[in-house]
């Protein structure tokens, strides 16, 4: 028996007229649904730096308030009264305490002045300089914790903190209490000071690009 045309033709326009089995889509688990989160991830984590970029990132500023104390060395700022000085390795250590944080900084101030002491000023000028570093980063650190304070203002309370802790240290070793009477000299001194390296880092914690160093990237 032959089939008939007009059967064939209806079954060929039920065919084609069948939709199509609809191709599933992606899915939200799928991963082409969250490019968009992974990438933002991503750049979440860079901002942050691995430990490797960390560490590299201390070791340079280190070696900067390194030379900041070598400068000093070769050109002493001398207005002549003793124990004076401006403090240039203060500018790195700021910077640190703001655009890093008080871990970094610390640790970054202690290189300095370990290498600085045995490079440059010997044993007694590394105990000095250890005192007064120690004292003056303990007070800057508190006095940014109260946000009461701007850079200008913890920079001068860290230059007078810095010559109290080195005359401390001078008064003991000497044992006698006689040297404190120059302390109102090196407090004026510590706070003129502390107000030109403040307000140079005024300027630069401002103006260092988040690209060099990224603010807060290690607060975590």
């Amino acid at each position: 028996m032959t089939q008939s045309p007009n059967k064939d033709l209806n079954t060929e326009v039920t065919r084609q007229a069948k939709p199509a089995a609809s191709t599933p889509g992606p899915t939200e688990d799928s991963p082409q649904a969250k490019p968009a989160a992974s990438t933002q991830s991503t750049a979440g984590s860079s901002s942050r730096g691995t430990p490797a970029r960390n560490v590299a990132t201390s070791a340079v500023l280190a070696a900067l308030a390194l030379i900041f104390s070598y400068i000093e060395v070769l050109i002493p700022f001398q207005p002549g009264l003793p124990g004076v000085k401006l403090g240039l390795a203060n500018l790195v250590v700021i910077v640190c305490l703001y655009r890093m944080n008080a871990k970094y900084a610390l640790t970054i101030n202690i290189i300095r002045v370990i290498v600085a002491g045995l490079l440059f000023t010997g044993l007694w000028g590394l105990v000095y300089s250890l005192a007064g570093s120690l004292l003056s980063f303990a007070v800057m650190y508190l006095l940014k914790k109260t946000n009461l304070f701007s850079v200008i203002g913890v920079s001068m309370a860290g230059g007078v903190a810095h010559n109290l802790g080195q005359l401390l240290v001078a008064a003991f070793a000497v044992s006698t209490a006689s040297l404190l009477y120059y302390f109102p000299i090196l407090i004026v001194s510590g706070m003129v000071a502390g107000l030109i390296i403040g307000i140079a880092d005024y300027i630069l914690i401002r103006r260092i690009p988040a690209s060099v160093l990224p603010a807060n990237q290690y607060e975590k």
